[in-house]
C-alpha cells in the first residue's frame, strides 16, 4: 500500500502543502499558495526539479489547488492519485468531539464548522482548504487531524475553567489546547531517541515560536497545557499576550472604550513580544537588547519568566521531570532564549551546557550535561509528517 500522503494546512489566505513519504519521513515536495483573493497572489514550490516562484492573481482555495496541482505536473515529483494513500488536512480545533484523527466526509465537515465559533480565525479556513482538495482528489481518503486531539487526555482539574458549569457547558467553555500534533510528535521523538518506552517518561515539551505553548507530557499523554479555549492563553508570544487578569479587558471597556473587537486585536495582533518591545523576531529582540534597550531587555525577562513559570508548575504536576525538549522555530533555532529560559534552575537538575547548546539545531541534540538529572534536548518539530503517520494508520485501518 502507498505510504504517500499530501499534507494541507490551509489558512484564510493561504494553502501550505508538502508531500510526505510516511516510510522514509522524506519530504518529497513542499509549498505554499498565499495572498489568495488579493490583487496579486503568489505561489512557491519547492520540489526535485528545484524552486519555482509564481506571483499571479489567485481567487479562491479552489484555484490555489489548481495551481499547485500544475507545479506537481510541470516541475515534479508526480502527483498521481492513484498513489496517493491519503490528504492529511491540519485542523485547529476539533473540541470535545475528536480524540484523534477522522475520515472526513459530510459529517465531519459540518462538525468542523460546527466547532468554527472556538477557531474563528481557523476552522473555516481549514474547510475552504479541505473542499479544494476533494474537488481535486474526490478518489482519494481526506483525513482531518486536530491540534487539539493530543490534549483529550487532560484530566477533567485541568481542563476546566472556575466558572459557571452551566454558562460553561452551553458555550462550550474549556481549555482545549493547541499545537498538539507538534506536541505529540515530539514526545514520541524524544522516547524514540533515548530509546526508552514513551510510557516511562515524563517530558515537558516547549514549542516556542510566534505562536509558543507548552506542554506536560505523562507517559506519551498529554496531563497539562498552557493554551486554553484559544490559542492566547499562555506563555508570551509573537504578537499574542498569554496569560493576563481578565479584569484588564473590563478595565479597558470601561475606562477606554474599548470594543470586543478592539480587544480582541489588542491581545492577539498587537501584544506579546511586538507590543512589549516593537519587535516579533527574536534576532531582532537580541540585536536591541545588545544595544541596552531597556524595553526590550524587560521583555525578553518577561518571556523567560513565563517559561520558567510553567516549567515550574508542570514539575509540579508530574512529580518529577526526565526531559525538557525544545522545539519549533524559536526553541530550534534560538540558542540564547534555550538558556535564558531555563537559567536559575539548576538546583532542580535542569542545566544546559553552553557549548552543547551553541547555535542552531537541525537534528536531536543533548544540551544538558551527561551527569543532569533532567536530560534536555532541542528537538526539531515534523508536523507534517505526524499528520502523514496519523492519516496513514487511519486509512490501513
Amino acid at each position: 500500500m502507498s505510504t504517500l500522503v499530501l499534507v494541507i494546512n490551509s489558512g484564510s489566505s493561504s494553502i501550505k502543502y508538502q508531500l510526505v513519504d510516511v516510510d522514509t519521513h522524506d519530504a518529497l515536495a513542499t509549498g505554499l499558495v498565499e495572498r489568495i483573493g488579493l490583487a496579486v497572489g503568489r505561489l512557491k514550490h519547492e520540489g526535485p526539479n528545484g524552486d519555482v516562484v509564481l506571483e499571479q492573481p489567485i481567487a479562491n482555495h479552489e484555484a490555489g489547488m489548481e495551481l499547485v496541482l500544475a507545479q506537481f505536473a510541470e516541475h515534479g515529483p508526480t502527483l498521481d492519485p492513484a498513489t496517493l494513500a491519503a490528504v492529511g488536512h491540519r485542523v485547529v480545533q476539533g473540541g470535545d468531539v475528536f480524540d484523534g484523527p477522522a475520515l472526513i466526509d459530510d459529517t465531519v465537515i459540518a462538525q468542523i464548522a460546527d466547532l468554527a465559533p472556538l477557531a474563528p480565525l481557523h476552522n473555516p479556513a481549514h474547510l475552504d482548504g479541505i473542499r479544494a482538495a476533494q474537488a481535486a482528489f474526490p478518489q482519494v481518503p481526506h483525513v482531518a487531524i486536530f491540534d487539539t486531539a493530543f490534549h483529550r487526555t487532560l484530566p477533567p482539574e485541568a481542563y476546566t475553567y472556575a466558572i459557571d458549569r452551566q454558562v460553561a457547558k452551553e458555550f462550550r467553555i474549556r481549555r482545549y489546547g493547541a499545537h498538539g500534533t507538534s506536541h505529540m510528535f515530539v514526545s514520541r521523538t524524544v522516547a524514540e531517541y533515548l530509546g526508552k518506552d514513551v510510557a516511562d517518561l515524563n517530558t515537558i515539551v516547549l514549542h516556542l515560536g510566534n505562536g509558543a505553548s507548552a506542554t506536560a507530557v505523562r507517559g506519551g499523554h498529554s496531563v497539562e497545557t498552557s493554551m486554553g479555549l484559544t490559542p492566547l492563553e499562555g506563555l508570551v508570544m509573537g504578537t499574542r499576550s498569554g496569560d493576563i487578569d481578565p479584569a484588564a479587558l473590563f478595565h479597558l471597556a470601561r475606562q477606554g472604550g474599548y470594543s470586543i473587537d478592539q480587544l480582541d486585536d489588542l491581545l492577539n495582533r498587537r501584544s506579546g513580544m511586538l507590543g512589549l518591545c516593537g519587535h516579533t523576531d527574536m534576532r531582532d529582540v537580541h540585536d536591541a537588547v545588545a544595544a541596552g534597550d531597556e524595553a526590550t531587555s524587560t521583555a525578553l525577562k518577561v518571556y523567560y519568566h513565563r517559561i520558567k513559570g510553567y516549567v515550574g508548575q508542570y514539575m509540579a504536576h508530574l512529580g518529577h521531570v526526565d526531559v525538557i525538549a525544545f522545539t519549533a522555530g524559536i526553541g530550534e533555532n534560538d540558542d540564547i532564549v534555550r538558556l535564558g529560559a531555563l537559567a536559575g534552575l539548576e538546583k532542580f537538575g535542569i542545566v544546559v551546557d553552553p557549548e552543547r547548546n551553541a547555535g542552531r539545531k537541525k537534528q536531536i541534540t543533548v544540551i544538558s550535561p551527561d551527569d543532569a538529572p533532567v536530560t534536555v534536548l532541542v528537538v526539531p518539530t515534523n508536523e507534517e509528517l505526524e499528520i502523514a503517520r496519523q492519516a496513514v494508520e487511519l486509512v490501513r485501518g
